[in-house]
């Protein structure tokens, strides 16, 4: 079923505190980073969020990137993928100068980061993990990420989201 996108977008300071935002939005609008919010309409009945993103929002897929958690070698950790890719545990632990790696259990990512599975952002998590986005995302302008709860992307430059999450970039996808 193809999701419609809603009309409106909103830019940067218009999603901020007050204005409902999440605490993606908050968080991108007091660093200052430039971004675009992509509402649209969830499907709970989706297999893969991201790939309905992409096809709601009329993006290449390859641009639309999910927020994985992972326990490398005992400590929760980010890895940012494309939609159409999965995450290379052992390639996310040697960008992290680990050895062992393994998913996070969805009840962990939720109550590390603030959101629910299916809207884990990357960036305005409760606490903060280190952070590795796929080397695959710099070859765009801008990327879409979760803005923090199903049904709404951010669209934002690559090296606005390794400053933001303090991410380093590695090919962790295959």
């Amino acid at each position: 079923m193809v999701t419609q996108l809603m009309a409106k977008k909103q830019t940067g300071k218009q999603a901020g505190k007050g204005s409902g935002g999440t605490p993606a939005t908050v968080a991108l609008t007091r660093a200052g980073i430039d971004y675009t919010l992509h509402p649209y309409e969830h499907d709970p009945r989706a297999e893969s969020y991201g790939l309905e993103a992409a096809e709601a929002l009329g993006v290449e897929p390859k641009r639309v990137f999910k927020t994985l958690m992972a326990s490398v070698d005992g400590k929760l950790a980010v890895g940012i993928v494309p939609v159409t890719g999965q995450l290379d545990l052992k390639a996310l632990a040697r960008a992290l100068g680990g050895t062992k790696a393994h998913m996070a259990e969805v009840a962990a990512a939720e109550r590390a980061t603030g959101y629910v599975a299916g809207g884990i952002s990357p960036v305005g998590q409760k606490r903060s993990h280190p952070t590795v986005l796929d080397e695959s995302a710099t070859a765009y302008e801008t990327v879409y990420v979760s803005g923090g709860r199903r049904g709404l992307d951010l669209e934002l430059a690559p090296a606005d989201l390794v400053e933001i999450t303090d991410a380093t970039t590695a090919p962790i996808a295959r």
